[in-house]
C-alpha cells in the first residue's frame, strides 16, 4: 500500500493567539495610561517651568510602548501561526532604556534649575 503525504498545514495553537493578543492588550494599556498621566502633568502643571516637558515626555513614551507592542505582537502572531517560537525582539530593551533616560534626564533638569 502506498504511503500518502499528509498535506494538511497544522493549526496554530488557539490559546497561543489569545495569549499574544491579550499581550499586546496590556502594552496598549501601559501606553494608553502613561498618555493619560502625562496629559493630566501638562495642563495641571502648566505653569510649572517643567510640567509641560514631563508630561510631553510622558505621552510620546506612552505612544512608543503603544507602537512596541504592536511590533511584538505581529512578530509573535506570525511566528505562532508558522508553528515557531517568537524570537526574544529587542522592544522590551528599547523601552527600559527610555524610561531609563527620562528619569535621568528629569533628574537633571531638576538639580540644575535654579
Amino acid at each position: 500500500m502506498p504511503k500518502t503525504k499528509n498535506t494538511r498545514k497544522a493549526k496554530p495553537d488557539i490559546q497561543f493567539i489569545l495569549a499574544n493578543e491579550r499581550t499586546l492588550l496590556a502594552w496598549i494599556r501601559t501606553g494608553l495610561t502613561l498618555i493619560a498621566g502625562g496629559v493630566a502633568v501638562a495642563f495641571l502643571a502648566a505653569d510649572a517651568r517643567y510640567g509641560v516637558m514631563v508630561g510631553m515626555g510622558a505621552i510620546i513614551a506612552g505612544g512608543f510602548i503603544s507602537m512596541v507592542g504592536y511590533w511584538k505582537y505581529r512578530s509573535a502572531d506570525t511566528a505562532v501561526r508558522k508553528g515557531r517560537l517568537p524570537g526574544p525582539g529587542r522592544g522590551e530593551l528599547y523601552v527600559v532604556i527610555g524610561v531609563s533616560l527620562f528619569a535621568v534626564i528629569l533628574v537633571a533638569v531638576r538639580i540644575l534649575s535654579p
